[in-house]
Parts: C-alpha cells; structure tokens; sequence
C-alpha cells in the first residue's frame, strides 16, 4: 500500500499539472474546456517529434543521463513542447473562442466548441502518428531505486515529482508577484470590476491560455516519461483532470493541486482491489460523491 500510495503521488502530480491548467481556465473564462486533455496529448507528441525529428537531424545527442532514460534532446524538446502548446491554446481562443465570447454565446456552446477543438487535436495526432502505443527511448528500462519500507520508485519518477514541484512554484511566484499574475487573480474574483480597473481582460486570457496549455504540455510529456504515448492519453485524462478541479474547488488552482494529488492516490490505492482498468471509475465515483456532499469543493469555492 506504501508503494501504492508513492506511484499515486506522481500520477496525482501529473493530474494536478493538468488540472491547474483547467482550472485556471474556468476561473475566468467560466466554461469547460473539454480540449484541456488532448492539449496534454498534443505536448507529448510535439516533444516526440522535436526527440525523432529536428533535434537528431542536427545532431544532438541523445546519451541518457546517469540513471534516468532520457537525454539531452527531451530536456530541449521540454520547454519547446510548452511553448508550442501554448501556442495552439492561444490559436484556438483566437479563432473559436474569441469569436463565440464576441456573440454571448453560452457556456454550454463554449464547452460544446471545445468539445469539437478536441477531436480535431486528437485526429492530427493519429493521422500524423497513428494509433500504436509509443514510447520517448524504446527498449530502455532503469531498474528502480529501493526505498525503506520495501518502496521501489524509478529515478525518473523521482525528477517528475520535482519537476512538477518547480513549475508550480514559478506559477505561483508568478501570480503572486508579477503585475499579470494579479491581475489574472482579479479578473477571475469579478471580471467586470476588473475591466472598469483598466485591466486588459483579452490580454489576460492570452497570458491564461498560453499557461494552461504550457502546463498541459509539460503534464503530457511527463506521463510520457513514466509510462507511454498513445493518442488517446489526454482523453483518458479529462475525467481524472475535472474530478481534480472539482474536488480541489473549480476555478482553485492551489485547489486543483491538492485535488490531483487525492485523484492520483486513490486511483493508485484502488488497484490492489480491481482491475487497473477500473481507476478512471474511481476518479468519476470521487467526483460524484463531492458534487453530492460539497458540491463547492475542499477549499469552498475560493479561487485565489
């Protein structure tokens, strides 16, 4: 169960990456954006094409790093994986988003709109990729550290926990700190009172946009790293990402955070009684049992 509990804590950080992303997106845009998850495929996938492509074409090496199974090429393709989703998430508010917001079209429009964004993202990986199950190093297996208490954990389990860590201290530095970061803070509290403050609202889902897909990005190419790709992945991710959001308050990153951790744990925990198969249950059974009892999650609602 102690190491049951360990592997939960790194699906869960993984979950919380994805679901900070998605909840920084309701906080102020108010609608559910189906698309989140396959923005995670999309980051994996432009990671493996920076590894196999471009990055071996000019001849960077690919020689792992002591014990861990990935080298020079997929510490580049990061940031530029993040980068590149960003950019498809800004791209579809540009054209889709922006256009239905203009019309008052309804949340359940949005999310509908967001829906058709998915498939469409889901469908270029395919055509590009295929459907086979692909890993970033095939064949290369690094034998697990050995923890007290019997825990086994792989040294690259190890890096995406700080990994995470890292990128959700900068996030929060960063809304905090920053001038952005506040006034993304004050826009999800009262977006109206924020645009009669002079806040710049369209600049301020840009910068939320492009944050929640870079950090979707990074969640996709860290399962990646700990288990596989397939296109399919951040679809299987979307329940798990909104049980996380809801559990944690919808629109709470720091929320989010603790929810993605619970939702890893337990899926984790529940397969010493069923069947992996049955753990997106287990995140569904999660959600629905805190809409019935507090429908306004852990935190109560606060967004801040």
């Amino acid at each position: 169960m102690l190491e049951l509990t360990v592997y939960g804590i790194v699906l869960g950080s993984i979950i919380s990456l994805g679901a900070i992303g998605l909840s920084m997106v309701y906080g102020i845009m108010r609608f559910a954006n189906f698309a989140h998850g396959d923005l995670m495929t999309a980051g994996a996938y432009v990671a493996l094409f920076m590894i196999t492509g471009p990055l071996a074409w000019i001849g960077i090496p690919d020689t792992t790093f002591g014990p861990f199974s990935f080298g020079w090429r997929i510490v580049i393709a990061f940031p530029i994986s993040m980068l590149v989703v960003a950019g498809v998430a800004i791209f579809l508010d540009r054209i889709l988003y922006k256009a239905l917001r203009s019309r008052g079209s309804g949340r359940v429009i949005m999310a509908m709109s967001a829906l058709g964004a998915s498939f469409i993202i889901r469908m270029g990986v395919l055509i590009i990729w295929g459907s086979d199950y692909v890993f970033y190093r095939p064949g290369l297996l690094r034998p697990a550290l050995q923890l007290p208490a019997g825990i086994k954990i792989r040294p690259d389990q190890i890096l995406i926990l700080i990994i995470v860590v890292v990128l959700v201290v900068i996030l929060h530095l960063f809304l905090q700190r920053t001038r952005m970061g506040k006034a993304m803070r004050a826009t999800a509290d009262n977006m109206e009172l924020a645009r009669i403050s002079g806040i710049d609202i369209e600049r301020v889902i840009m910068w939320t946009w492009g944050i929640g897909g870079g950090l979707a990005a990074a969640a996709g190419i860290l399962y990646g790293i700990d288990v596989q790709l397939h296109p399919g992945m951040g679809w299987n991710f979307l329940l798990p990402l909104f049980a996380a959001s809801i559990l944690g308050s919808i629109g709470n990153i720091y929320g989010a955070m603790v929810g993605g951790l619970v939702i890893g744990i337990a899926q984790q925990l529940s397969t010493a009684v069923l069947l992996p198969t049955y753990k997106p249950a287990v995140a569904f059974l999660i959600m629905i049992v805190i809409l019935l009892i507090r429908p306004q999650g852990i935190f109560g609602g606060r967004r801040r």
